[in-house]
């Protein structure tokens, strides 16, 4: 487990989300995928895909032109003319959407494609540090972790101060966000914070 790479990846996901970008891409690695797929797990992101070194085909449901089911939406002058449109059709929506992704066999040439999500024009990921360092490891347990999650201090460790703040725990069972490691009682290597 690099940390050193995992620095980098946090520090370009803050510098990407103040930079109001759509859609970003990191290096890949199996310590990176599980990340992306537990801030996409808590919201943090919108989407999660590894593509190569061009971005994904983009989902219909994310074109301005379509509503969140993939249907065409119409404009107002459309609506007013034929207002049944503002429905989705039911036989449209029975089509299964084919996503087609082109991943590299060479490791080297994947990448994670992120879809970066905003909230009333804010960045909903604004912050990303690490916590444990490549000189200093911390790990802890479930109780101590409990302590951080109550917004108490735990040896070097702040505790939770905002609502949104996320603390992610590299568990043996994966990499998952500190309320899920009391809940189920595991503990493990505090790799990094978002809010």
């Amino acid at each position: 487990m690099s940390l050193v790479n995992l620095a980098h990846v946090c520090s370009h996901l803050q510098n990407a989300s103040k930079a109001r970008l759509g859609l970003t891409s990191i290096p890949m690695s199996k310590l990176h995928l599980k990340l992306c797929l537990a801030l996409q797990h808590q919201g943090m992101v919108s989407s999660v895909d590894v593509a190569g070194t061009n971005p994904p085909v983009s989902p219909q449901w994310m074109n301005p032109d379509h509503d969140v089911l993939g249907h065409q939406t119409a404009n107002p002058t459309t609506l007013q003319l034929q207002p049944w449109r503002a429905y989705p059709d039911p036989a449209a929506a029975s089509e299964p959407a084919q996503f087609k992704y082109e991943v590299p066999e060479n490791p080297a040439q994947r990448r994670i494609w992120l879809g970066l999500k905003y909230w009333s024009n804010r960045p909903v990921l604004s912050q990303m540090h690490l916590i444990s360092k490549p000189s200093r490891r911390l790990s802890m347990g479930w109780k101590e972790i409990g302590i951080l999650t109550r917004g108490l201090r735990q040896g070097y460790v702040k505790g939770v101060q905002t609502p949104g703040e996320l603390i992610f725990v590299g568990t043996d069972i994966g990499i998952m966000e500190a309320r899920e490691c009391v809940e189920r009682k595991v503990g493990g290597l505090l790799l990094c914070r978002a809010s």
